[in-house]
């Protein structure tokens, strides 16, 4: 059993040249017993943005703040709190804060989709 809260959660500064204004936090993992996925709470700041990537695993997305814009595959889809995305394995793939507001979202990975 595991209960906690964001706030109560450390958020870790991520660095690359792929990437900009972004932070995680790891809400839910191996390390709280759901040994198989992570739920990954992701942090952009304004004009902030994710790597233009792809990998062999899929992505379940809940937005929980802010707006900004999902790339999957060629298609740019404009998202805000609530928004839902899944992102199949394989598929290219970008979130962007840029609608002039910070944006976080929930990602939901495999296990070794967190590295």
């Amino acid at each position: 059993m595991f209960v906690s809260h964001e706030d109560e959660i450390s958020k870790k500064e991520l660095s690359a040249e792929t990437l900009r204004g972004v932070s995680k936090q790891i809400l839910v993992g191996p390390q709280e017993g759901w040994q198989d996925y992570v739920m990954r709470q992701m942090h952009l700041e304004i004009e902030g943005y994710t790597p233009h990537h792809r990998h062999d695993w899929p992505h379940i997305n809940y937005v929980t703040g802010g707006r900004g814009t999902v790339l999957v595959g060629t298609t740019e889809y404009p998202v805000r709190k609530g928004s839902v995305a899944y992102v199949p394995a394989g598929t290219e793939h970008q979130f962007r804060a840029d609608q002039g507001e910070e944006l976080s979202f929930l990602c939901i990975v495999p296990k070794e989709g967190e590295g």
